[in-house]
């Protein structure tokens, strides 16, 4: 029989942080192994839960949310969406710049299905979220990685950014506060990224799902704000993470700029929204309770907060690992520390993290599912209690020390 095979639209697509880890952990636990996952920042099995209005908000609403809504989002949640960009100094935005989506992620696929074309480079920061990789390669686009410097707290190396722009490339993505890196860029870096895509007049893709995951004294700066009239600047964020609910997949997306020379791209975002007929519609009534209301995750992030004190203590017991490193992380879920290849030499990151889930049962992500360029890095996601987090990170010193 004739072999049905995958599109070849998928050659080049990986997201490295749900594959053949993933694949290899969901097997040693059929075979009864307990594995402490930390691949994933998913909230829910670490123990936090929604904020109790979002709940009621949900419940309350539907009944009335059986049918579907328009395909940009119902009119409170973009309205919400809108009056929060406001508030925050982008005056101009209107409901009609607003796109609700199940989840940031769905809504980046969207907007590159609606803008890349087959060749087109988009600027990308390495290390990144993979799915803005995954999703241009898929939108039939190529991925041009820029690097993040390491010594400068991660923070984007600009000279690279302009060394790899060329008469292909269409599009800067950001990622801030960055995943998997915990970087919170300065006013002054956002800025440079800005006057970048202006100069060569690209569109900003702002990835700020973490924008409220912040440590000590960062500040999160919105792309949007520097990109006035002149830069089209595409935002995305959600309820995911800050309010706890990854599950409920409420995300927006909000558009700001010359939207008088995007039109046509805007045309086809319209229809890209409109074949998916409507985001969720039940989770849609959480956006204006989340944004409107008290917000808990204050209670998250400062010293004592489960947030906060996580990450620092993720950071300590790495940095206490002969032969390690790690960059403190100023915001979001995670910490993505070096293995120093003088200590361990690793050819292969991906096997690395097989070889540890195999003999201790912990699940990273290795640094290349990134799009890092060397394999000496991996992605440790801070949400377990502080108690599971020692365990944790303390298997990982005793496998490493079989490895120097």
């Amino acid at each position: 029989m004739r072999q049905i095979r995958q599109s070849k639209k998928l050659q080049g697509v990986r997201y490295d942080v749900r594959g053949p880890i993933l694949v290899e952990a969901q097997r040693l636990e059929a075979e009864g192994h307990r594995i402490l996952k930390l691949n994933i920042g998913n909230t829910a099995p670490f123990g936090f839960e929604a904020p109790e209005a979002i709940l009621a908000d949900i419940i309350h609403h539907l009944p009335d949310s059986q049918g579907y809504s328009d395909s940009q989002g119902i009119y409170s949640a973009r309205t919400a969406v809108m009056n929060y960009y406001q508030s925050h100094g982008l005056r101009e935005v209107s409901v009609e710049d607003i796109f609700i989506g199940n989840g940031v992620s769905e809504l980046i696929s969207m907007v590159l299905q609606a803008f890349v074309d087959d060749g087109n480079e988009i600027l990308v920061p390495a290390p990144d979220y993979p799915l803005w990789t995954g999703a241009i390669t898929l939108s039939g686009g190529t991925a041009v990685h820029y690097r993040c410097d390491e010594q400068n707290g991660w923070s984007p190396d600009l000279a690279d950014i302009e060394a790899k722009i060329t008469e292909n490339t269409h599009g800067l993505v950001i990622i801030n506060p960055n995943n998997p890196t915990g970087a919170v860029y300065s006013a002054d870096v956002v800025k440079a990224l800005i006057d970048i895509a202006r100069r060569h007049q690209l569109v900003v893709f702002a990835d700020e799902i973490y924008e409220k995951i912040l440590f000590e004294d960062a500040q999160h700066h919105h792309a949007a704000t520097f990109a006035g009239s002149d830069v089209l600047c595409l935002t995305f964020s959600g309820l995911s993470k800050a309010y706890r609910v990854c599950g409920y997949r409420a995300g927006w997306l909000m558009i700001s700029g010359p939207k008088e020379i995007a039109q046509d791209f805007l045309e086809g975002l319209t229809l890209v929204a409109n074949m998916r007929m409507c985001a969720n519609v039940p989770a849609q009534h959480a956006i204006q309770t989340a944004l409107g209301g008290y917000q808990s995750v204050e209670e998250l992030i400062g010293p004592g907060g489960r947030f906060y004190e996580q990450s620092m203590l993720a950071d300590r017991l790495l940095n206490e690992i002969p032969g390690v490193s790690n960059v403190t992380p100023q915001g979001a879920l995670y910490c993505f520390p070096r293995l120093d290849p003088d200590v361990y030499p690793i050819d292969d990151d991906q096997q690395f993290v097989i070889d540890l889930l195999r003999a201790k049962k912990i699940l990273v992500t290795h640094g290349t599912g990134f799009n890092w360029f060397e394999p000496d890095h991996f992605r440790l996601v801070t949400l377990p209690e502080a108690s599971v987090l020692e365990e944790a990170i303390g298997r990982i010193g005793d496998f490493l020390a079989t490895r120097r």
